[in-house]
């Protein structure tokens, strides 16, 4: 997956539950971020586990979902403070 050098990514660091779809991300997206999910940026959701992580792409007319799911370890999630 290319993804141009203007993009943004916005990191959701409190958990989101993996089960949801575009859909349901779409949503999460408009309610943390206040963003409209086709303005091209990405969208990174990780789990309570942090063993699974979805990101969200709009491209050219549609959206664009990566999953992956960890075996062993976990994601090292940001730290927000404040």
């Amino acid at each position: 997956m290319l993804i141009p050098g203007n993009v943004q990514i916005h990191f959701a660091v409190q958990p989101v539950s993996l089960l949801k779809s575009i859909d349901g991300l779409c949503a999460e997206i408009q309610a943390r971020f206040g963003e409209d999910p086709m303005t091209g940026h990405l969208f990174v959701f990780v789990n309570k586990t942090a063993t699974g992580l979805k990101c969200l792409y709009w491209d050219h007319g549609g959206f664009v979902l990566t999953y992956k799911r960890l075996e062993r370890g976990r994601f090292v999630v940001p730290v927000v403070r404040g």
